[in-house]
């Protein structure tokens, strides 16, 4: 087998950030945006060199599915880049609440009323008041986290009424049989509504889609780091 290099891999990163950069403008100037999308590079399960390959690049803003896994990947890089943007885009349980305040500067998925509890009592421990979205299941899937739409202004209400938590904008993650541009509407008259400013919504296949319908953040992992096996 081939032996994949350090060069390649960084040639091949820089490329495919490159070409999403190149999507992006593209898809801002067909939506009429002069604002363009946070982009949030999808790191987990990610080797060290991708991700070293992504930072050489000079890109900062990552975006991690599971607690412990980005303790052991960031913790360390924090000393070293100290104007990493972590965002927490995974499922969280209340008994990682502390390590993810500790770690992350946004928490993508509050989606229940224990877990937003949660937050504010540990932000109010050590100090840290972190942006946070709402994640809304827009598919009603069963087997998803997120709040149901219909139970959304009374989640909203505990976050910033009762729990005090900076609630800056909604997230959501399509169903993948289903067209995601309803869902990508539905979200954004969500957050509009509400006069929420951030709008997280679109993947690697669906990115373009999402700028279309007002995306703020979009999280992108294999259009910027490959297939897992494929460098």
């Amino acid at each position: 087998m081939e032996t994949v290099t350090t060069a390649t891999i960084t040639a091949t990163i820089e490329a495919n950030l490159a070409l999403v950069s190149t999507q992006i403008d593209t898809a801002c100037t067909r939506a009429g945006r002069d604002a363009h999308p946070r982009l949030v590079a999808v790191s987990k399960r990610q080797t060290d060199e991708r991700i070293s390959a992504v930072l050489q690049a000079g890109h900062r803003v990552f975006g991690e599915n599971r607690v412990q896994e980005a303790q052991q990947r960031w913790q360390n890089r924090r000393q070293t880049y100290d104007d990493l943007r972590l965002h927490l885009i995974g499922s969280l349980q209340t008994n990682k609440v502390a390590e993810a305040v500790a770690l992350f500067d946004v928490i993508e998925v509050v989606d229940r009323p224990k877990l937003a509890r949660a937050l504010a009592v540990e932000m109010q421990k050590v100090g840290r008041h972190l942006e946070c979205y709402i994640q809304v299941n827009t598919g009603e899937e069963p087997q998803k986290s997120g709040v149901m739409p219909d139970n959304l202004d009374a989640l909203l209400a505990v976050c910033q009424d009762e729990c005090g938590l900076n609630i800056t904008g909604l997230m959501c993650i399509p169903p993948v049989e289903e067209e995601p541009a309803m869902h990508f509407a539905l979200l954004h008259d969500m957050a509009e509504r509400h006069a929420l400013a951030e709008v997280s919504m679109g993947m690697s296949g669906d990115f373009e889609d999402a700028i279309a319908f007002g995306a703020t953040s979009i999280r992108v992992g294999s259009a910027i780091f490959g297939a897992r096996d494929s460098l």
